[in-house]
C-alpha cells in the first residue's frame, strides 16, 4: 500500500531498515491477499447508503488481524502498537497525517467476525491452496505432534472459576492447565496440513486420524502416538508405522531400538520448529480467549501464517 508523508518523505538520512519492518515488508509481497480477501467478503459489513460511519476497508483491517496474532497482540494493543510503529503503520497503510488508527472496538468486532464465522479455518486452506499452487506440495511423509498452550489458572474473575472449556494435565512432573493444539506437518517442506484443537487433558494419539491426509507412505511421531498400528492402517493403508517405540516399567527398550528411534528422532524432531515459530516468534504461549471455538479460530489462523513463512524463501528470487 502507497502513502505520501513527512516519515517517508526522506528526512531521515541515516535511518536503516528493521528486522520487523523487512519482515512485514516479505509478508507484505507474499501473502494472498485478494484470495483471503474474497472468502472474508461475504461476511464483512457493507459501507451504509448515506451518511454514516463507514467501515474501515477489508485489506486493512486483514493486515491488522494478522499485526495482532505475529507479535501477540490485543485488541487496544493492536490500536496502542498501530500508534507506535512506524513499520506497522506502514505495513497497513495508515497515514497519522490524513486519518487516525482504527480503534480497538473496531479491531475487536472484526475479530469476532472471524471468529463467528470460522473464517480461521479457511483462511489456513486458502494458504495451503496457494502454496500448493506454486508448487509447495504435500508429500508422503507426515509428521504428528502436539503442544501445549495454556491458560489463565486463576478464578478471579467475573464467574469466580476457571475455563470450564480448559482442562489440566501432567507432563512429567508438572501439570498444565490449558488447551492442546495437534498438527500433522509434511516431512520434507514442513508446512502444516492438518489441525486439531482439544482440551490439554486428551491424549494425543487420540486425535491422529484427525491429523493425517491418506496418502502417506511413512508416519513419524514421538512415543505417545506408539502402539497406533490399526489406527494408521485405518486412515493411511500405504503408510509405515516410524512413530517412537515407548519403554515399560518391565520392559526397556533393546540397544537396537533405542537406535531407531535416535534415526527417527532426526525427522521427527522437524516439527519442533513449527512450535519454535509459533511460540518464541509469534509470542503464543498462552491463549488469549475462553473456551476452544474462539481458541480454535486464533490457532487455525497463526498456522496459515506460520506457513508463509516457512514459505517465504521459496518465493524469494534466486
Amino acid at each position: 500500500m502507497k502513502q505520501q508523508s513527512l516519515e517517508a518523505s526522506g528526512f531521515e538520512v541515516y535511518r536503516k531498515k528493521t528486522r520487523k519492518e523487512m519482515f512485514l515488508d516479505e509478508m507484505s509481497q507474499i501473502i494472498p491477499w485478494e484470495e483471503l480477501c474474497e472468502a472474508i467478503k461475504p461476511f464483512y459489513p457493507e459501507p451504509p447508503k448515506g451518511a454514516g460511519r463507514k467501515p474501515v476497508g477489508l485489506a486493512r483491517m486483514l493486515r491488522i488481524h494478522f499485526l495482532q496474532h505475529w507479535f501477540e497482540l490485543s485488541d487496544p494493543g493492536a490500536e496502542e502498537a498501530l500508534y507506535d510503529s512506524r513499520a506497522m503503520r506502514m505495513f497497513v497503510g495508515i497515514d497519522l497525517g490524513k486519518e487516525p488508527v482504527p480503534d480497538e472496538t473496531t479491531i475487536c468486532k472484526f475479530r469476532h467476525l472471524m471468529e463467528k464465522n470460522n473464517l480461521g479455518g479457511e483462511l489456513f486452506r486458502l494458504v495451503n491452496v496457494y502454496l500448493e499452487e506454486n508448487g509447495l506440495k504435500v508429500s508422503r511423509g507426515t509428521i504428528v505432534d502436539a503442544t501445549i498452550i495454556n491458560a489463565p489458572s486463576s478464578t478471579k474473575n467475573k464467574d469466580k472459576r476457571r475455563d470450564p472449556e480448559m482442562h489440566q494435565t501432567r507432563k512429567g512432573n508438572q501439570w498444565y492447565f490449558g488447551m492442546k493444539t495437534h498438527i500433522g506437518v509434511d516431512s520434507k517442506t514442513k508446512l502444516i496440513h492438518s489441525i486439531a484443537v482439544t482440551p490439554a487433558n486428551t491424549h494425543d494419539s487420540q486425535v491422529l486420524e484427525d491429523l493425517l491426509h491418506g496418502e502417506e507412505t511413512r508416519i513419524w511421531g514421538d512415543s505417545a502416538y506408539a502402539g497406533q498400528k490399526e489406527v494408521i492402517k485405518l486412515h493411511a493403508p500405504n503408510a509405515k508405522d516410524f512413530t517412537q517405540r515407548k519403554a515399560y516399567r518391565n520392559r526397556r527398550l533393546s540397544e537396537k531400538e533405542q537406535s531407531a528411534n535416535r534415526q527417527k528422532s532426526k525427522i521427527r524432531s522437524r516439527v519442533e520448529h513449527i512450535f519454535g515459530i509459533m511460540k518464541n516468534q509469534f509470542g503464543y504461549k498462552k491463549v488469549r480467549y475462553r473456551g476452544i471455538d474462539k481458541n480454535a479460530n486464533a490457532v487455525f489462523t497463526k498456522c496459515a501464517l506460520v506457513n508463509m513463512v516457512l514459505a517465504r524463501r521459496h518465493f524469494q528470487p534466486a
